[in-house]
């Protein structure tokens, strides 16, 4: 896990890592302060070859924006390089679980 804070960094390890889990909030959000311990232990626990980064999208407004990410909490799933899945506001943690999974386990 990791918090990014450039573009470039966002979009090499997209690149370079088979399962990315990409977290956008900002700390004025209260459901992105409480989905992130729950998203972080769902990928410690279920999908620990995934990597997962934070951004902050207020302080870095152009890592959202490249990715057409205009609200918080906004979770983007890679595989491969490519955007897999996207959840936005309201995220069901049992949803992402299911979302994740197959595709996880036929990759790792």
């Amino acid at each position: 896990m990791s918090e990014l804070n450039e573009l470039k960094q966002v979009q090499e390890t997209i690149h370079k890592e088979m399962g990315v889990l990409v977290y956008f909030y900002n700390d004025d959000c209260p459901p992105c302060i409480s989905l992130r311990p729950k998203v972080e232990s769902l990928i410690q626990e279920q999908f620990p070859e995934m990597k997962l980064i934070w951004v902050n999208s207020k302080s870095s407004p152009e890592i959202p924006a490249s990715y057409g990410v205009f609200a918080n909490p906004t979770i983007l799933v890679f595989f491969e390089g490519k955007e897999f899945r996207r959840f936005s506001k309201y995220v069901s943690v049992a949803e992402l679980k299911d979302a994740v999974d197959r595709y996880y386990k036929m990759i790792f």
